[in-house]
């Protein structure tokens, strides 16, 4: 795709998060099912609820700007889903609170890319002067902080210090 304007980049970028959250779904899974404690494990699950939800909107934004949703792949969440299978779920950890640690660590990485994708479309529908689309990025958006939020207070909440001692 050629990309010439500030339209064209928005298109591209709907693309682009959404494959990414392709990706992240996948591996948030995982780690759900990976986690120790049943407070981490519930978080992942309703972070793959809060994936299915963003993808839906991106779908449904796409749809209305008669876009195929489907045709990019995001390299950088490529990455940081190998980084997340090879250190939260294929590594070797000894104690179960140091690998919710790690757990929580990479899916913070993986929110954190969402939270940038949805903060720059939400910038871009709002210069496009988007309303309906800036509502729904607004809300995905608010949603990836939320998301990001409870790993900081289950880190904060004793995960972190059940791994130090």
């Amino acid at each position: 795709m050629r990309i010439d304007t500030l339209e064209d980049l928005y298109i591209e970028q709907l693309k682009d998060i959404y494959n990414a959250s392709q990706q992240s779904r996948g591996v948030t899974k995982d780690m759900a099912k990976a986690a120790t404690d049943q407070d981490l494990a519930d978080a992942l699950n309703a972070g793959v609820e809060r994936i299915d939800l963003g993808m839906a909107a991106l779908q449904k934004l796409a749809d209305g700007h008669e876009e195929r949703i489907e045709g990019a792949f995001c390299k950088g969440m490529e990455g940081l889903v190998s980084e997340a299978r090879a250190q939260a779920l294929n590594a070797t950890i000894g104690k179960s609170a140091t690998k919710d640690a790690m757990i929580i660590t990479q899916y913070q990485r993986l929110v954190h890319h969402a939270i940038a994708g949805y903060g720059c479309l939400a910038a871009f529908a709002d210069q496009l002067e988007l309303g309906q689309d800036l509502i729904a990025l607004n809300d995905c958006l608010a949603t990836s902080y939320d998301g990001d939020r409870t790993m900081v207070r289950l880190a904060t909440g004793g995960i972190n210090k059940d791994a130090h001692t």
